[in-house]
């Protein structure tokens, strides 16, 4: 059986997400692992390669077909931006946000087209994305719009083992994503919650091993300090979330909450939880972060294809210096890999009544 093709999109050009591709591109496991090509500006993965000195040589290719297996050959699928090669390094500029976005949708279109078994995204930038005029706030909404699919979420993984193929980590989904707070509330619901509890059990599945008596436990995180406590905090707890858990177990889900968010992960941590389902972006963003920050990886949940990517963004700040971290990419390719091979849908969304 082949290892499975996997497409690693640039990111924006501007951002470190070249230079975390040669560096995993280093990573010799990984080559045993799967079958990567880039897909972006080859002009631009030159660069990266010139600042690292990376022993690797630049091939642009014309279809994903064209993978060399060398570790010391990067083929690179060509996009149609002339102006990737122009953005300027170290900032925000719409011509990167042009880049990032050809790579993500020619990348989602050969997934669809099962040409790739699957994609690892390096970083983009939200703002330079929406300065080309594509009004998105970040991949997963980018990715849903080009999949034709509703109810995607994103969840950060962190395994405790990587690599191995019986993960003993955990997750977090995610209920709301890229918002201002103060939208977060017209934004939550009860059936949003209760599809992200379903993304959640069918995700966890593919990414641990459980008994046949044992099912994913599941916790779902207030959104008020102290799980509102009794509604003087806020009514959330009881109008939203509660419902939201209840339909959860009448649909035969090992769910629980609301729990307040601080200690929920702490017991999560501990092993009490497999996966949580957070309210709001930084409520399981920090958190996993600060466990993981280079080990983390970005799951997008519900789509009809694989993908992955680093938890990091485009980190402007640090970007063509030759002092990026990759291990963030080698995590997320190492578990695309892992997805892609198990051909295991996560795109199953359930439904409930009166919900």
């Amino acid at each position: 059986m082949k290892t499975p093709l996997l497409g690693i999109t640039m990111g924006d050009p501007s951002g470190v997400g070249p230079e975390t591709i040669i560096k995993a591109w280093a990573t010799t496991s990984l080559h045993a692992q799967c079958r990567p090509i880039a897909i972006g500006s080859s002009e631009v993965l030159q660069r990266a390669v010139d600042l690292l000195r990376a022993p690797i040589t630049i091939v642009p290719i014309e279809t994903p077909e064209q993978v060399c297996g060398d570790p010391t050959t990067l083929p690179c699928l060509e996009i149609n931006s002339e102006t990737a090669a122009q953005a300027l390094p170290g900032c925000c500029d719409p011509r990167g946000g042009q880049a990032a976005y050809d790579a993500v949708v020619l990348a989602a279109n050969l997934a669809q087209q099962q040409r790739i078994d699957g994609i690892v995204t390096a970083p983009l930038s939200k703002a330079a994305l929406q300065a080309a005029g594509h009004l998105y706030p970040g991949h997963t909404e980018l990715l849903a719009d080009c999949c034709g699919t509703q109810n995607t979420a994103m969840m950060l993984y962190l395994e405790k083992d990587q690599g191995s193929e019986a993960s003993e980590g955990w997750g977090v989904v995610h209920a709301t994503l890229h918002m201002p707070m103060r939208d977060i509330f017209e934004h939550l619901s009860t059936l949003r919650i209760f599809n992200c509890a379903t993304l959640a059990d069918a995700a966890i599945r593919n990414l641990k091993h459980f008994p046949e008596h044992r099912s994913p436990k599941i916790g779902i995180c207030a959104l008020n300090p102290h799980a509102g406590e009794d509604g003087l905090f806020g009514n959330e707890e009881q109008q939203i979330i509660a419902p939201a858990v209840a339909e959860a177990q009448k649909n035969g889900l090992d769910v629980s909450g609301p729990y307040p968010a601080d200690s929920l992960v702490a017991r999560t941590d501990r092993g009490e939880f497999d996966i949580l389902v957070a309210m709001y972006h930084d409520q399981g963003h920090i958190p996993l972060k600060l466990l993981g920050m280079h080990r983390a990886v970005n799951i997008t949940l519900g789509l009809p294809i694989v993908r992955t990517s680093a938890s990091h963004g485009t980190a402007f700040d640090q970007a063509w210096q030759g002092t990026a971290d990759a291990g963030g990419m080698v995590a997320a390719i190492r578990l695309a890999a892992k997805l892609a091979r198990q051909r295991v849908p996560l795109s199953s969304v359930g439904s409930a009544e009166g919900v």
